[in-house]
């Protein structure tokens, strides 16, 4: 039985596997946070909030973390770095054999914050630095967490470490299909093995896309259409094909005194602030639009020239989704960054019989916001995430899509990130 890499302990160089008991009830995501008072968590490339955080082996690349405590003091927050496999499964690999360095290190730069009327602590500290660095390529989970003590994890994220042996070149373009001609995109791409050791692609080569960062919906096991030398090309007809979706709604709350055309009104009070964006209609039957989007992500800023990081102020956003009658069967959420890509009760959106709505309550920092509303059917155990129903799809959408190979090689413990490369729906479509 694989071993989930949230269940680990990190005490003298050796992993254990335990997890807090608030969150074996929950199956958490490699992308998790367990305590309430966590907000705002950015995991990116150093001066690209909007990134995947990804860095070249043996690179003087850096990854910017940071995030805030709502307690408003100062606490012993330590990180310590887990290799994992392709599917985010424990490796098997000892940590001094894929780690320089200190097993786990205390995050020092914090700050109070200073205008703000929610008052909060950040933190944020550059990683990999000369304390700790990762050795091998792969997946790597981040995990926070306090005073020495991984029982007391207070966040996780997804890392990843390339070392590009493996060359990759793709497009996008419709599904051949009649049924998902105007509402999918189809990823064709190839791969060029290089100096890899590779006696069976099938085994040894593994494949994840992700549809703008996403990894709840990545397409994997993936098969080869033929291999012609050192090229390897993944082209079927019924492979790699994604809804297409629609650009993202926006809110933007960069200001909380200059409400933008997608707030309806703020309530301000002495020792916070209620903001509610205007409802927002089901767009399953709307012609496609383009709107500039971000794919998702969410970015801290403000318009008033204050420093987001630790001047910016946190406010109850509300929204809402009218609907004559609720989705009989389903739960709704609302999704995206904002939400660490996850659905729990923080994000579950509740149907309001007496207005006809479903309505959500998100505490959110000061910046801009790109989210989604989707479906879940609760009659269906492991049932996907869709918005079929509320946003629905068209083959025109702007999405970014990430092409990751991994490799193992023959008697090897863990697998490798030997190749990547991001894919525009607009800019790589044929």
């Amino acid at each position: 039985m694989k071993i989930q890499c949230l269940f680990l302990l990190m005490m003298a160089g050796q992993l254990l596997a335990t997890y807090p008991a608030a969150a074996q009830e929950t199956s958490p995501s490699p992308d998790h946070i367990y305590y309430n008072n966590i907000k705002s968590v950015k995991f990116s490339a150093n001066g690209d909030p909007l990134s995947l955080p990804v860095i070249q082996l043996n690179s003087s690349e850096k990854l910017e973390l940071s995030f805030d405590d709502l307690d408003n003091d100062t606490k012993n927050y330590y990180y310590s770095f887990v290799l994992c496999n392709a599917d985010w499964s424990r490796a098997q690999v000892n940590t001094f054999d894929y780690l320089q360095g200190f097993s786990e290190n205390r995050i020092q730069n914090y700050r109070f914050s200073s205008i703000a009327l929610q008052k909060y602590t950040h933190y944020s500290v550059s990683v990999p630095n000369s304390n700790s660095y990762p050795k091998k390529s792969g997946n790597y989970l981040l995990m926070v967490y306090l005073d020495s003590d991984t029982s007391q994890l207070a966040f996780t994220r997804r890392m990843m470490v390339a070392d590009n042996k493996a060359g990759v070149a793709g497009f996008i373009q419709q599904p051949v299909s009649p049924k998902l001609f105007r509402t999918s995109q189809k990823v064709n791409f190839s791969i060029t093995t290089g100096g890899l050791n590779i006696n069976n692609p099938f085994d040894q080569i593994k494949i994840y896309i992700l549809q703008n960062y996403r990894w709840d919906n990545a397409i994997s096991n993936i098969k080869p259409m033929f291999l012609k030398g050192s090229e390897i090309v993944y082209n079927t007809e019924v492979d790699c094909v994604f809804p297409a979706g629609k650009e993202w709604r926006w809110v933007d709350l960069r200001s909380f005194r200059l409400q933008t055309e997608r707030v309806e009104k703020s309530d301000y009070r002495r020792n916070g602030t209620d903001i509610y964006v205007r409802p927002d209609i089901a767009r399953a039957n709307t012609m496609y639009q383009f709107i500039k989007d971000i794919n998702g992500r969410f970015q801290l800023a403000t318009l008033d020239d204050y420093d987001p990081n630790f001047e910016g102020d946190y406010a109850a956003v509300h929204f809402t989704f009218p609907s004559r009658e609720p989705y009989a069967g389903y739960d709704m959420y609302i999704f995206g960054e904002l939400t660490s890509y996850e659905f729990n009760e923080s994000n579950k959106m509740v149907y309001n019989p007496d207005k006809g709505a479903y309505e959500g309550t998100l505490f959110l920092k000061q910046g801009y916001y790109n989210y989604i509303y989707g479906l879940i059917d609760k009659t269906v155990p492991n049932s996907k995430f869709s918005t079929e129903y509320t946003e629905g799809d068209s083959w025109e959408a702007e999405n970014n899509y990430t092409i990751l190979i991994y490799y193992r090689a023959l008697g090897g413990r863990a697998d490798e990130l030997v190749g990547m490369v991001n894919l525009n729906s607009i800019l790589n479509r044929k």
